[in-house]
């Protein structure tokens, strides 16, 4: 990676947290040069527009949550315990990836209804996620942890309802109990998954 490149991912980590902060919306050429402290004609260089920033800083932070979510579940073994490891650490970057919480549901909040290359990344930033659940479930049901005829879309569709639950207890409501009750949901939401005992 050269200088330039360097100095990008930078800038980029920085427009991601800024992002966190005052929202995808409220991020311009403008207010990244002024976190920065670079100029504007310089970050002109780097990006041709405030939308051309915004899809970019969305590419830049789904691939620091690969990184610190979906890359280290697939590092553990596979089934259920390669699901609770992605869960956890979902949770964990939810509180802790940005200052202000999670850039993908507050930016899905905020372009929902609005048409363009933005909303397209979120999409397929969704997209992307609910599929790479939907494989882990899948591995889930071939190691014999979940029943044959779990349906990995279900699955992955109340999953993110509990990580939206979160979110909201835990950065509106500050209850301090957030992260118990999404993993007792969790819980809930796996022994619904596992095969049922055989009586004798």
């Amino acid at each position: 990676m050269g200088k330039g490149d360097t100095t990008k991912q930078a800038v980029l980590e920085e427009a991601a947290e800024l992002a966190s902060l005052v929202g995808l919306g409220g991020l311009t050429i403008g207010t990244l040069a002024a976190a920065t402290k670079l100029s504007k004609s310089g970050l002109y260089a780097h990006f041709a527009s405030k939308e051309a920033l915004q899809v970019e800083v969305l590419q830049h932070a789904r691939e620091r949550f690969a990184d610190v979510v979906l890359r280290p579940a697939l590092a553990t073994p596979r089934g259920e315990p390669r699901l609770r490891t992605f869960f956890e650490a979902w949770l964990a970057w939810q509180s802790r990836g940005y200052s202000g919480g999670c850039i993908f549901v507050d930016a899905a909040s905020e372009f929902d209804d609005q048409e363009g290359p933005v909303r397209d990344e979120l999409v397929r930033a969704e997209r992307d996620r609910q599929e790479s659940v939907g494989l882990i479930v899948g591995t889930a049901v071939a190691e014999g942890h979940f029943r044959d005829d779990v349906d990995p879309e279900q699955f992955a569709y109340e999953l993110e309802g509990i990580v939206l639950a979160h979110h909201q207890a835990g950065r509106l409501l500050r209850d301090p109990r957030a992260g118990e009750r999404a993993l007792r949901a969790f819980d809930r939401l796996l022994d619904a998954c596992r095969p049922v005992a055989r009586t004798a």
